[in-house]
């Protein structure tokens, strides 16, 4: 090979390493201030309201998230992983995206009295009336979204994720200063979807005349079928617990349950996925290169858990502090439900990094797969666990989700071109600096001496800090440093 071939055969790696960094910087970096914002409103938010409001709004959420898997994401996602995208296709994935959301507007709008018959809430229905609006915005999101994606643009996305999110916090503490309660929880994301609607359309100049000859658009439809078929099946995993528990359970219950579990799933449901659209845009520029896509996801792999591992098992080991000094004692009831969920997030997160690198490489059946047999797995473990409450339900987490990592990746793996051996190698340094952590801060809790919920928290946290970046510094230096060039380059 000619060293001028050479070049040429480098410089497209490049580009696409220098793409990847800038949308991971901006997409995360906007995430990391975007979720602080929030945050910060949502644990005030959570202070003023109650517990029951939050079980009232969750009973929503099943209703919404079902309907949500059919607006047409899939259909866009085709649209970032094609090669070659002709306008007119651009113009019916418009179409498509005005028909299906309209229609499930309504269709939730009618949908409404029945699910509050199911809960027993007459208010759950008036919410879901209201919260039909969001449809309307959703085209305006999807489109301009995969068209930047597919131009690796996670610049002006981010921005616009930022600006939202601050309008939808912004709408939240007006709400529930305004003594709005549980309205206050429809109220943000309404403010945030309008916002995101009209700014994504902008950022994309994606604006145009939508196209309702769907001829030649078969390949689009099936590509982005299958992967609301994988969605479809997600909602079912996802939502088996609240919907099940929801008909048991009182609003108080259900609300103590549902922030428990928002808790400890705010990295993997509110950082990864942020990881997850820059690694499809990303996966997809690699499918001519598999060996190259393999080693990336390995490499992503083990740098998430880098930062996952410590925080879930430290959330595990500090959650009773962290429960008193962040939400306030009438959420004591939530502490040693946060302890049992936090021990099952890491094989949740490990789980979800598996659909963009096999989706990219054009089998999207597999995720779908994938997602039916959590869609069996997960509900049945929720249906013995909701007979012991609260605590069984969270034990069901931990009893489901190690099987469920171990399917997905026995069937995935080969698909992305990499051995379960190196995948295990990749995870095993920092999972465990993070059980040895631990272990070790549960054991500095129990020593310590009576003394105020934020001065514990503060003292064992910053003990398991140092207690996990040493044990890698000692016994895993390597994957350190790797971090340390990955994030640098």
């Amino acid at each position: 090979m000619t060293e001028s071939t050479a070049e040429s055969t480098n410089q497209p790696r490049e580009s696409l390493r220098q793409q990847v960094r800038s949308a991971v910087i901006w997409r995360s970096g906007t995430q990391i201030l975007g979720q602080v914002i929030a945050w910060a409103s949502t644990f005030l938010v959570i202070r003023w309201l109650d517990p029951a409001d939050y079980g009232l709004f969750a009973m929503t959420q099943v209703v919404l998230v079902l309907l949500n898997m059919l607006n047409g994401y899939g259909l866009a996602s085709a649209i970032i992983q094609q090669p070659d995208v002709q306008p007119r296709a651009i113009r019916q994935l418009f179409g498509m995206l005005l028909l299906l959301n309209f229609g499930l507007g309504a269709a939730q709008f009618l949908m409404a009295p029945l699910a509050a018959a199911y809960y027993r809430q007459p208010e759950v229905a008036d919410l879901l009336r209201v919260q039909s609006l969001l449809y309307i915005a959703t085209p305006f999101i999807a489109l301009p979204y995969a068209l930047l994606a597919r131009a690796m643009d996670f610049r002006k996305q981010a921005q616009v994720n930022l600006i939202s999110a601050t309008a939808g916090a912004l709408a939240a503490l007006a709400g529930a200063y305004a003594g709005m309660g549980v309205w206050t929880l429809v109220l943000a994301p309404l403010v945030l979807f309008a916002t995101r609607a009209v700014g994504m359309t902008w950022a994309a100049r994606s604006l145009m005349w939508p196209s309702f000859d769907f001829r030649g658009a078969g390949a689009m439809a099936r590509f982005g079928g299958l992967m609301a078929a994988g969605q479809l099946f997600w909602f079912v995993q996802s939502q088996a617990d609240v919907f099940i528990a929801g008909r048991l359970f009182d609003p108080h219950t259900l609300g103590i349950y549902t922030t428990s579990l928002f808790l400890t799933q705010i990295l993997v449901q509110k950082f990864i996925p942020a990881l997850n659209e820059v690694a499809f845009s990303a996966y997809s520029r690699m499918q001519d290169d598999a060996a190259g896509a393999a080693t990336a996801f390995a490499k992503s792999v083990r740098l998430i858990m880098v930062a996952a591992m410590p925080f879930y098992l430290g959330l595990a080991a500090t959650a009773e502090p962290l429960v008193l000094v962040a939400l306030g004692e009438k959420w004591a009831q939530a502490a040693p439900v946060v302890h049992l969920l936090a021990l099952a997030m890491p094989f949740m997160t490990l789980q979800i990094l598996f659909a963009p690198a096999t989706d990219a490489r054009g089998r999207p059946g597999i995720g779908a797969q994938n997602s039916a047999i959590g869609a069996l797995l997960l509900p049945i473990a929720f249906l013995i666990g909701v007979h012991w409450g609260v605590t069984g339900m969270a034990i069901a987490w931990i009893a489901a989700w190690p099987v469920y990592l171990a399917v997905t990746a026995w069937r995935s793996l080969p698909v992305i071109g990499l051995s379960v051996r190196d995948w295990l190698a990749a995870i095993a340094p920092p999972v465990t600096a993070a059980v040895a952590m631990a272990l070790l801060v549960a054991l500095l809790d129990r020593s310590l001496p009576r003394m105020g919920h934020l001065e514990h928290l503060l003292l064992i946290t910053a003990a398991g800090a140092a207690i996990y970046g040493a044990w890698l510094w000692l016994f895993a230096r390597e994957t350190v440093l790797d971090a340390i060039r990955m994030v640098r380059r």
